[in-house]
């Protein structure tokens, strides 16, 4: 285990107080502690100790003077790996002050504990340490390991879902490490929708590469998830930086020809080329070959467009104008694209609604009307999959 808290870090001051209080104390205790501030300064730890015991060699000490040698004993201790005796000085310290003080005191004590493997005994004195009110993140990052060791993440779980709920019932961010902890603890107890929805969390709050990969991942497998949903999902891999696999390309840039976007597949292969992961290799001739498919069709896209978006405009329903007004925006004008699938909608009769939503709050993020996108991917609604594209574009690209 990494330390939690560094005992020579945190009992620095502690020895540079004895130090500013050495000039109240006998010389034959003063001196020698001053020599061992000295000494610590210049990173001699074992000698400082040395120092510091001939310090308490002296006879007859007052009560404040053995309180500043504990203090400066503890600090040295620590600097030079001596832990025993570091917990003896403190163990001394803490029964002698009180309030925030001891707080301190039974932190820097159940830290030393882990680090022998005490783990009874640092659980005995972090309570001591939340008894006299140090709530600190050293403390909880404590309170987290001793109930990782013992197995309890039950326990890990409770505590960490409390803390985001206060933050979020606050209106405050929940912070990362209370998220990853709670995301850790229930995917160590089996609890699959509580870590999908936490690490939806994170992702909303702090969307790093690493979350989106994670959910991203996860989120075809959501129970009721459409599989058409499945090239948004790619999309988002893509806006994302988190599509980088060979076969990830191939498979997004076949899905968007496969819906009538060569446009779209056109660029996603020459990202593929761009980053290496296409044009090398045994496939080489292959991926060429998709990359002359996609220029044709795209070629022939534009070639026909205008006349697709007047059929459409002949329909009952507002499907083909969706369609065509979002193979516009993949083309590039994504202005007439958000005017054509605007239509579609109000001609209404559509078998997906909240799809053509969808295709509207994305067409609008290209485009001029750009301030609209977030009220109308808010607005997408179901469990099928279109719900949660919506919501993650709000986070990708934030209007």
């Amino acid at each position: 285990m990494k330390t939690l808290r560094t005992l020579a870090v945190a009992l620095a001051a502690a020895g540079w107080l004895a130090v500013a209080g050495a000039q109240g104390l006998r010389p034959e205790v003063g001196k020698p502690l001053q020599q061992a501030a000295e000494l610590l300064k210049n990173g001699k730890a074992k000698e400082a100790l040395a120092k510091v015991r001939e310090a308490d060699a002296v006879g007859g000490k007052t009560a404040a003077e053995q309180l500043t040698v504990d203090k400066m004993k503890a600090a040295a201790a620590q600097r030079a790996g001596d832990n025993a005796t570091a917990i003896q000085a403190l163990e001394s310290v803490a029964s002698k002050v009180g309030g925030a003080e001891l707080g301190s005191y039974a932190e820097q004590l159940a830290s030393a504990y882990v680090q022998q493997k005490n783990n009874a005994k640092a659980g005995e004195w972090l309570n001591k340490a939340i008894q006299a009110g140090n709530n600190g993140p050293a403390v909880k990052q404590l309170q987290s390991y001793l109930q990782s060791a013992s197995g309890d993440y039950a326990a890990i779980g409770r505590e960490a879902g409390a803390a985001v709920a206060a933050a979020e019932q606050a209106g405050r961010r929940p912070e990362e490490g209370e998220l990853l902890r709670l995301a850790d603890a229930q995917q160590r107890t089996g609890n699959s929708a509580g870590y999908a929805a936490t690490l939806e969390k994170l992702l909303l709050n702090y969307p790093k590469k690493d979350y989106w990969n994670a959910y991203l991942g996860r989120l075809p497998r959501k129970p009721g998830f459409a599989d058409r949903f499945g090239i948004d999902v790619m999309r988002l891999k893509l806006a994302t930086g988190t599509l980088t696999k060979t076969e990830e390309f191939m498979e997004m840039a076949q899905l968007s020809l496969q819906a009538g976007l060569p446009a779209e597949a056109l660029r996603i292969i020459e990202q593929g080329y761009k980053s290496g992961a296409l044009g090398t290799g045994p496939e080489a001739a292959r991926q060429q070959r998709l990359r002359d498919l996609a220029i044709k069709q795209d070629g022939e896209l534009k070639a026909g467009i205008a006349a697709q978006a007047a059929e459409a405009d002949t329909q009952k329903t507002g499907d083909d104008l969706v369609r065509v007004g979002y193979a516009y925006v993949s083309i590039g004008e994504g202005d007439k694209g958000v005017a054509l699938i605007e239509k579609g909608i109000a001609k209404g009769g559509l078998k997906r609604p909240e799809d053509a939503k969808l295709r509207l709050g994305m067409a609008q993020l290209q485009s001029s009307a750009k301030a609209k996108a977030a009220a109308t991917l808010r607005s997408v609604k179901g469990n099928d999959g279109a719900a949660d594209i919506a919501r993650l574009w709000l986070v990708a690209s934030p209007v």
